[in-house]
């Protein structure tokens, strides 16, 4: 299948569930990732607030928040993404695309070294890690920068294929959640 096809048969697949089971797939999701030791040990962490469709990662984000983790969001700047700090949910604001965004300080590019686990949404992944965005490319212009963080794909179960295309240049992910 090539990646506009998969992205397709994916959101056909979303459609086959209601707003309340993706929500319970999402406490799951968001159970396994509080019981992993990636998620205890980090200090700072690159999360994501979701889409109506992703999953729903937003109790990870208060969860870390108020246990004194530095967590930091995405905000889409032209066709990258900087990251900012999250200081609650007053802080954010509506952005780029409807995704809320955090209006924190800037964390600088020579700081994502200290980032150490980003939990990274995907329309699909599959096994080996590779992961198949939604076609704007924010993801893989940004995994390449951070070269010492534990990446944590986030996803469905029906989002976790046999097989994802990938190219020479993609980034994988170390660990799938679904």
């Amino acid at each position: 299948m090539t990646k506009d096809s998969l992205r397709r048969y994916v959101r056909a697949q979303k459609r086959q569930y209601t707003a309340e089971q993706l929500a319970a797939m999402s406490e799951g999701i968001c159970s396994r990732v509080l019981a992993s030791a990636e998620w205890q040990e980090a200090g700072t962490l690159l999360l994501y607030y979701p889409l109506a469709d992703e999953v729903d990662v937003r109790p990870l984000i208060e969860d870390a928040f108020e246990n004194g983790k530095r967590v930091l969001l995405p905000v889409c700047k032209g066709d990258e993404l900087e990251l900012r700090l999250y200081e609650g949910a007053a802080s954010l604001t509506e952005g780029a695309f409807g995704i809320m965004e955090p209006t924190g300080l800037l964390f600088a590019p020579e700081d994502y070294p200290d980032i150490q686990l980003a939990l990274v949404p995907g329309m699909a992944f599959d096994s080996m890690g590779h992961r198949l965005g939604r076609g704007k490319g924010y993801y893989d212009r940004l995994l390449p920068k951070l070269t010492e963080t534990r990446l944590l794909g986030i996803c469905f179960p029906f989002q976790l294929l046999d097989e994802v295309p990938a190219e020479a240049h993609d980034i994988n992910v170390q660990v799938v959640v679904a």
